[in-house]
């Protein structure tokens, strides 16, 4: 645990000490200006006191093929490596693709004028499309399970660090509350044919079943026209949950640009990197010869290039949506690599 603190305090020290961008005139009305940073950041900015913001956020995310390291995996590559991949049960059941689509509800109010608290709620919706092998390598069908319901709700705040002219400096501190399931189940088509009903590996639940820590800094500059950002967050698991495991703990820096056109339309471009451990411990009742049943097949490194347009509308009424593609992934394979991730959002601040 003592390492893991080490980790985010180096990360955030880092941001912390990076020599701002050579100044310039500050826009008459930043609030006017559309907010152009990625989505998940959410420490851009804070609220007025006595100011609230609602959000609606929508999320798609893809994956397609199979990856270890940086090499891509056929279906037959995985089973015909199976040893390598998996012990001691050999796999037989290989993913081919999977589609996570999450909703989300924000709230935030400014308790005052450098504190702003925020709470968040999803609902998620996983799929995952699967082929089984019998046991001597032949495929036999495919099938696929899914997953459904509430994750885990999100309490928080925003908090000033620096501001300065058109630079600003904002930490971010949530907790994540293990609301959602972690044992979650459906129907599987095993290599003997038969279709049981068994507890879906961890990629398929809703929660991680932890208290987890949620750090973050967000620094931005404005100019006329442009806008400048970097931006770290992070997801630290607090110990085992009731089913003996602790999802891997993350870290993603993000940078991006983006132009203002004029009060109403922005633009942005941003290029992220994350790091993502191995599930720590295992839940005995995941035990399918599939690859996501191992805790070691999780986690990796990788970098997303992204695009987002911004369009404000009626008083204070934003509309964001913006995909982001992977130009490079390491994954502690095998695992389904990412294809894309879209995302749509409303947010309206009064």
């Amino acid at each position: 645990m003592k390492n893991r603190f080490i980790k985010v305090a180096y990360i955030c020290a880092t941001l912390l000490f990076v020599q701002p961008l050579q100044a310039q005139e500050i826009p008459a009305c930043t609030n006017c200006m559309v907010n152009l940073t990625p989505q998940g950041v959410m420490g851009d900015h804070l609220h007025k006191a006595n100011e609230y913001m609602l959000s609606y956020n929508f999320m798609r995310m893809h994956m397609s093929g199979n990856r270890n390291g940086t090499q891509k995996l056929t279906p037959s590559d995985v089973i015909n490596n199976a040893n390598r991949y998996s012990s001691p049960a050999n796999l037989r059941v290989v993913p081919l693709n999977m589609t996570m689509d999450m909703h989300m509800i924000g709230g935030m109010f400014g308790i005052s004028d450098s504190f702003t608290g925020m709470l968040m709620l999803n609902y998620m919706d996983n799929s995952m499309e699967h082929e089984t092998y019998n046991m001597a390598g032949s495929s036999i069908g495919n099938f696929k399970t899914s997953s459904s319901g509430f994750g885990d709700v999100k309490i928080g705040g925003i908090f000033s660090i620096i501001k300065d002219g058109p630079h600003s400096l904002n930490g971010k501190l949530n907790v994540s509350l293990p609301t959602g399931s972690t044992k979650e189940e459906d129907d599987v088509l095993t290599p003997m044919a038969t279709t049981p009903t068994i507890r879906l590996p961890y990629a398929m639940q809703l929660g991680s079943g932890t208290y987890d820590l949620e750090p973050g800094l967000t620094y931005v500059h404005y100019s006329d026209t442009w806008s400048y950002g970097a931006a770290y967050k992070g997801r630290i698991h607090m110990g085992r949950n009731n089913q003996g495991y602790s999802r891997g703990d993350w870290h993603e820096i993000s940078t991006w640009a983006g132009y203002q056109f004029d009060e109403i339309y922005g633009l942005s471009t941003s290029l992220n990197f994350k790091h993502e451990s191995q599930i720590d411990g295992q839940d005995n009742q995941i035990s399918a010869p599939v690859q996501t049943a191992n805790p070691d097949n999780y986690g990796g490194e990788k970098i997303d290039l992204g695009v987002q347009g911004g369009w404000k509308y009626y008083k204070q009424n934003t509309i964001k949506a913006g995909v982001t593609m992977p130009i490079y992934q390491h994954l502690n394979g095998p695992q389904l690599e990412d294809s894309y991730n879209f995302n749509i959002r409303w947010q309206n601040s009064f």
